[in-house]
């Protein structure tokens, strides 16, 4: 077999180390990296169970204020969890804007609730008008989600509830303004004392899975 010339197998030499420190140093910036969010999941997430009535929990709005849900007793919400990575998030927030529009003063509120690094919130914030209040946290956020029922946490979902703290139903994946106006007026008929939880869970369970036969 021949042998390179002497001057070749320098050059390979040489080519190999510099590789191995190309390697070495986009290791240790991987080591280095702040943890990146997670991904969304890859699956459609369940609740384990729908709670019968809302959580009360607690998080800080985008101004740092601690807020909570019970600040908003009486009415109507439609509470969103979301992040600024989950692009079927994004996608929602202009319906929402739109529907915490066309409902304002009319007994319904539409609150954010950011599972995320509140400086990741804040930037997105400064550059996308969200018309509604947002709620942010990290380990807190998860547990807000988990005090939904969320055992697997999927991006996004969203709780409706009504004046008296009943969570209708919990919406998970994206959410469509028809599916939304549809939910909402189950939940008139239950403020009216027309049904009851038990009978409005299954109205949206039955339009959900048929929506031509929701004869709502």
């Amino acid at each position: 077999m021949l042998k390179p010339p002497r001057a070749s197998r320098w050059a390979i030499v040489l080519v190999i180390a510099a590789m191995a420190g190309v390697a070495a140093f986009l290791a240790s910036r991987e080591m280095l990296a702040p943890p990146a969010p997670p991904p969304p999941s890859a699956g459609p997430a369940r609740p384990a169970a729908i709670p019968e009535r809302r959580p009360d929990i607690r998080l800080a709005d985008r101004n740092g204020r601690l807020r909570s849900l019970s600040e908003w007793n009486g009415q109507n919400l439609v509470v969103n969890f979301w992040a600024t990575w989950c692009a079927p998030c994004r996608r929602e927030i202009p319906m929402l804007n739109a529907l915490a529009r066309d409902h304002r003063g009319r007994g319904l509120e539409v609150i954010g609730v950011a599972v995320d690094f509140r400086e990741d919130v804040l930037k997105y914030l400064q550059a996308t008008p969200v018309d509604y209040t947002v709620l942010i946290g990290e380990q807190d956020g998860v547990d807000a989600a988990r005090a939904f029922g969320m055992e697997t946490i999927g991006l996004p979902f969203t709780a409706f509830i009504d004046g008296s703290g009943q969570i209708a139903t919990i919406h998970v994946g994206e959410l469509h303004r028809p599916e939304a106006d549809l939910i909402l007026a189950v939940m008139h008929e239950m403020e009216t004392g027309a049904i009851d939880l038990a009978t409005a869970r299954a109205r949206i369970r039955a339009a959900q899975t048929h929506p031509d036969r929701s004869g709502t």
